[in-house]
């Protein structure tokens, strides 16, 4: 089993600051609703859906947990995944690509995340490159604005939603089951990371998390990229916070201030309570913002 290479810079923080970790493996399984588990831990959080015509999951976090995830998938499954599919590029998501690919799993992602994990990636937002991924890293089936699967009983959309966390995002969608994956379009553990220089902005993100809105009904049970599972009532909180960051920051920026003025003035103070955590500060989530409008 590859480990890789792998970022330990800033996201890697970040990420880690909210995983919810057991002792003995790095990772916890949360039972979501029948044939739907969430597995947290060192990376963006996992969908696993099981059933009588296989394994589906979503994401895969970093290369030297891979054993670990395999484990913790065979233990609500029984077997490998037979799909995979990527949310968004980033590594956090996509770091057991080439080990699962390798493994036989299809993977499965927007065109975007495709070209983006084909060729180094210098990132503007955390200051370093990350180096192309092989081709059994690669998504083999990709898709523009979204692909259908019928799969275990159900119905499972996987919807692109443009330039919201950044240009690949993906959300899937369990019709029957009333299950929405977000990928890092939505966190339930705070401020979100936002990858402007890779075609994220704020008004894609609002737009998207309005689109996941619009999905639910208050028995929906929501994944998120990070944190916790969620409901409808926490992600209208959410979008609330999105859009007076919007707002704010916007109204600002308008006036002709520099983002270091901006920042003197602490806009989104009121907020910073209930969504700053780890790295992801009111003054970072702020530096994001402005620079995606």
């Amino acid at each position: 089993m590859k480990t890789g290479k792998y970022a330990v810079a800033g996201l890697l923080t970040l990420v880690l600051a909210h995983s919810v970790l057991a002792a003995d493996t790095g990772l916890e399984t949360v039972p979501v609703t029948d044939g739907i588990y969430m597995i947290a831990g060192e990376g963006g959080n996992i969908g696993v859906f099981v059933g009588e015509d296989g394994t589906f999951m979503i994401d895969d976090q970093f290369a030297p947990v891979t054993d670990n995830i395999l484990d913790a998938v065979r233990e609500v499954s029984g077997e490998a995944p037979r799909f995979l599919v990527n949310t968004h590029y980033h590594f956090d998501h996509t770091g057991g690509n080439e080990n699962l690919g390798e493994g036989g799993a299809i993977i499965v992602a927007h065109d975007n995340v495709r070209k983006r994990l084909s060729v180094d990636q210098v990132s503007e937002v955390l200051g370093r490159t990350f180096e192309a991924q092989p081709d059994v890293a690669l998504p083999v089936i990709t898709f523009d604005e979204g692909v259908t699967f019928h799969w275990n009983g159900d119905r499972v959309d996987v919807i692109h939603v443009p330039n919201g966390h950044t240009d690949g995002d993906a959300i899937v969608h369990f019709v029957g089951a009333n299950v929405i994956h977000t990928g890092d379009l939505v966190f339930s553990a705070g401020y979100p990371f936002l990858d402007y220089g890779a075609g994220g902005s704020i008004d894609g993100m609002i737009a998207g998390a309005r689109k996941i809105l619009a999905m639910t009904d208050t028995e929906t049970r929501i994944i998120p990229g990070h944190g916790p599972v969620m409901e409808r009532e926490k992600l209208t909180d959410y979008i609330a916070m999105l859009e007076a960051s919007r707002d704010r920051v916007a109204a600002l920026k308008n006036e002709g201030k520099s983002l270091e003025e901006v920042l003197k003035t602490d806009p989104l103070a009121g907020h910073h309570d209930d969504w700053s955590w780890g790295m992801m500060t009111g003054e970072f989530w702020t530096r994001l913002v402005y620079n995606s409008l």
